[in-house]
């Protein structure tokens, strides 16, 4: 192996590393799971509003903005306009047929105590585990694009791929939280809401791994812009669909918001400060 192939190697090791660290830090919210020992309604609220706050904020203030920006050095502005119409509304299509798609509860709107749940609940049929299951696959899809930018920052430019990475990693604690605590509160398996939240991170260094042997020969900043918008379609609908109605169910309505706008200035924060 000459110079040249070491040095790629060790350049293809770096990128990965930094996107597995990116990845893997939904792990820490995912650990919000063992702190919590019976049902604490206000903090279920509080999460829940959090979690919606951080979605939203990074849907319209990261993702959009980004999208367009990369839109606009390919088409004019009424052409970027309509594609990110179409592809932030298609992202609300295709999350509205996955949540037709997964059985709901018989009745949607009951909400079940941790001390009321036992092995023999069913509980593939509850909304909370529903609304788990659904912001796992919203963050890991999410989270595979980062993946392939990540990586890609790590090849071409180590020192603006570092603080894409710590900025990433900052947005995935609260995402964990995202999953990690609905789960919980739907299944009392702390186990099981960290790992299911802990797999939805690793759909970061999945994407790079894909976009390094596959995608990388078709994936352009078109189809990138195109992901972006549409995945802010998704984190939208699931924030005002499945995670803000929940927390307003427990009871909770004005504290569910307080957790919304610290999550959002949390992002904010993060955002200025990589």
């Amino acid at each position: 192996m000459n110079i040249d192939n070491i040095i790629e190697s060790q350049q293809v090791l770096f990128a990965f590393a930094l996107t597995l660290f990116a990845g893997l830090s939904t792990g820490i919210g995912s650990a919000m799971a063992y702190f919590t020992k019976r049902t604490n309604k206000t903090f279920l609220s509080a999460a829940l509003g959090f979690s919606a706050g951080v979605m939203i904020y990074i849907s319209f203030a990261e993702l959009f903005p980004e999208s367009k920006q990369i839109l606009l050095s390919e088409f004019n502005e009424i052409m970027v306009n309509w594609i990110m119409i179409a592809s932030f509304f298609g992202g609300i299509f295709i999350i509205a047929i996955i949540d037709r798609l997964i059985p709901s509860n018989k009745n949607p709107h009951e909400v079940y105590d941790i001390e009321r749940l036992n092995e023999n609940t069913n509980i593939k049929e509850r909304k909370l585990l529903r609304m788990g299951m659904l912001s796992a696959m919203a963050i890991a899809i999410h989270n595979f694009p980062e993946g392939i930018a990540t990586f890609s920052a790590g090849l071409t430019n180590p020192k603006i791929a570092i603080p894409i990475a710590i900025a990433i990693a900052i947005h995935n604690i609260p995402e964990g939280i995202a999953v990690s605590i609905p789960v919980f509160y739907a299944t009392g398996n702390r186990k099981k809401a960290f790992y299911l939240s802990f797999l939805s991170g690793l759909s970061e260094p999945l994407g790079a791994i894909i976009g390094y042997f596959i995608l990388k020969p078709f994936l352009n900043n078109i189809v990138l812009a195109i992901i972006f918008a549409a995945i802010a379609g998704i984190m939208v609908f699931i924030s005002l669909d499945e995670l803000l109605p929940t927390a307003k169910e427990y009871g909770k309505p004005h504290t569910a918001i307080y957790g919304l706008i610290l999550g959002m200035i949390i992002m904010a924060v993060s955002l200025s400060l990589f």
